[in-house]
């Protein structure tokens, strides 16, 4: 799969993710409910949290592994709010979705993006916490360059070990969760974060290594596991699964993953 579709994609599932619990008109930078939206904030406050993943804290204990799924999970995180600052920033500028999927993939680091993720192993944690810092940073100003932003985050998802191919398949995953969760009560508060005493993020790992590849199929198995742990289930039938798998973004097969 070309990395421009792959790109496509993931910003069309981020625009339907984001009218589905923000509403339309969410662009201009005011909710539904007239909450104000700041994707900076968002970008490095999940900086914050892959910081975390790291034993930064010289009052605990140093040696302790990095949790690198975690680190995984994290970038991702981070990436669904630039792709919704880029989607904010796009339809300010009058710039279709297709523009800005060409735009991206025209930055100085996706082509090094594109290919080999880098190995975790060889980097210190704290010249990685040093580069999610930079991110922290550039977020917290108010000339905020977008193209810079990419950049960095695209040299410090590669440290962190997560190219393209891989982002691609955990931001699949996440998307799927984050749609379950807004269908079971998020936003209301009611929604169970942790299923038998694992977190939803981790089921929803376990579930992508087990195979699970297509849309529907994620968030039937992450229903499974959600009633099975005593979740609740939402008062409609709702069917919103379908609904975003018909963008054509259904599979997370290693397989439709090509890459240069």
């Amino acid at each position: 799969m070309k990395e421009l579709t792959l790109i496509e994609q993931m910003l069309r599932l981020q625009q339907r993710l984001n009218d589905d619990t923000n509403g339309a008109g969410w662009e201009a930078g005011v909710t539904k409910e007239g909450k104000l939206i700041s994707w900076k904030r968002c970008i490095y406050m999940e900086c914050a949290e892959l910081i975390d993943s790291f034993p930064w804290k010289h009052w605990k204990n140093i040696s302790a592994p990095v949790d690198k799924e975690n680190v995984a999970v994290e970038i991702v995180d981070i990436w669904h709010f630039v792709m919704s600052l880029g989607l904010e920033i796009a339809s300010t500028e009058r710039k279709s979705l297709a523009t800005l999927a060409s735009d991206i993939t025209a930055v100085s680091g996706f082509s090094e993006f594109s290919k080999e993720p880098f190995n975790i192993d060889n980097y210190n944690a704290y010249e990685i916490i040093n580069d999610v810092e930079i991110i922290i940073n550039r977020c917290s100003g108010f000339n905020l360059d977008f193209g810079d932003l990419l950049r960095d985050y695209f040299r410090l998802s590669l440290k962190c070990g997560v190219n393209l191919r891989r982002l691609f398949e955990v931001y699949m995953g996440k998307n799927v969760l984050n749609k379950f969760r807004q269908d079971h009560g998020y936003k209301e508060g009611t929604y169970l974060k942790v299923w038998d005493g694992k977190e939803d993020n981790v089921v929803m790992s376990e579930i992508l290594r087990n195979g699970a590849s297509e849309w529907d199929e994620i968030y039937a198995a992450l229903a499974k596991a959600y009633y099975k742990a005593g979740g609740a289930k939402p008062s409609s039938n709702l069917k919103g699964d379908a609904k975003v798998s018909n963008l054509g973004a259904a599979s997370v097969n290693n397989s439709n993953l090509k890459t240069k």
